[in-house]
């Protein structure tokens, strides 16, 4: 038995999410059925992170344990082979002792597009939402630095959710723009429900002068979802990266 880490990029648009669910296609899905295919057997896949439907990935980790002897390289053409081409299987390598792809992350990186131009642009439309109308980016930019630190995010998690503990370190959180095309990129600890979606749409009411900067301080000491700003469109958001400690870091 071989337990290998894969690298995985994907279109999320169309699909249900990473994980497998009772209706429709997940990603983790389409995976373990080509990885049934190719191994006889069913074989359990699991991913760093769970995205949520219509949202995309750049570098989603996963690992799995399959019987049948294959080099990594085999693998990645058998993979793809197999699975359509909105799913791409980047690289794999036999996974270190004790490798968990969701437990062992250290830090995980999220990037959210805008495009902010009164028309939109025909070719990003699948992969960025369209915010007409001026922003204030330097307001926009302040109001990201804000959300740094170890806090309690409560206030940025979707309802219904039930997790231990809605603390997180924020390590880095920031805009960038050029032109039309905005991205707000942040690295963290980990991430609650659709987090990064509400906190982008709370820097959309800064950006719109619609509150100050100081409210997303307030925003978060009041641990108040409805205090919060809306929850951005799925498909503006990408998985970008995962860093694991030590040995673990290499996942290329």
């Amino acid at each position: 038995m071989t337990t290998f880490r894969i690298l995985v990029a994907y279109d999320g648009t169309g699909y249900v999410g990473w994980q497998r669910q009772a209706s429709g296609l997940s990603i983790q899905s389409l995976l373990e059925d080509a990885l049934r295919e190719l191994d006889g057997s069913d074989v359990a896949v699991t991913g760093a992170g769970r995205t949520d439907a219509g949202v995309h990935a750049l570098a989603q980790v996963a690992a799995f344990t399959i019987a049948r002897e294959l080099s990594p390289d085999v693998l990645v053409r058998a993979l793809n082979a197999r699975l359509p081409d909105a799913v791409r299987v980047l690289s794999a390598a036999d996974a270190p002792a004790g490798f968990h792809p969701r437990y062992g992350a250290k830090k995980k990186t999220y990037r959210y597009r805008l495009w902010n131009a009164e028309v939109m642009d025909p070719f990003a439309r699948a992969c960025a939402w369209h915010v007409p109308g001026p922003l204030d980016v330097a307001a926009m930019c302040a109001a990201a630095r804000l959300l740094e630190g170890r806090h309690d995010f409560a206030a940025f998690q979707a309802s219904g959710s039930s997790v231990a503990t809605t603390e997180r370190e924020i390590f880095a959180s920031a805009i960038s723009h050029q032109h039309s095309a905005l991205s707000y990129e942040v690295t963290g600890s980990g991430f609650l429900r659709h987090m990064v979606r509400i906190i982008v749409g709370s820097l959309i009411e800064v950006g719109r002068r619609r509150q100050p900067v100081e409210w997303i301080a307030d925003v978060i000491a009041s641990r108040d979802r409805t205090r919060a700003g809306p929850t951005a469109p799925p498909h503006g958001l990408f998985l970008v990266g995962i860093e694991y400690p030590g040995s673990l870091a290499d996942v290329s």
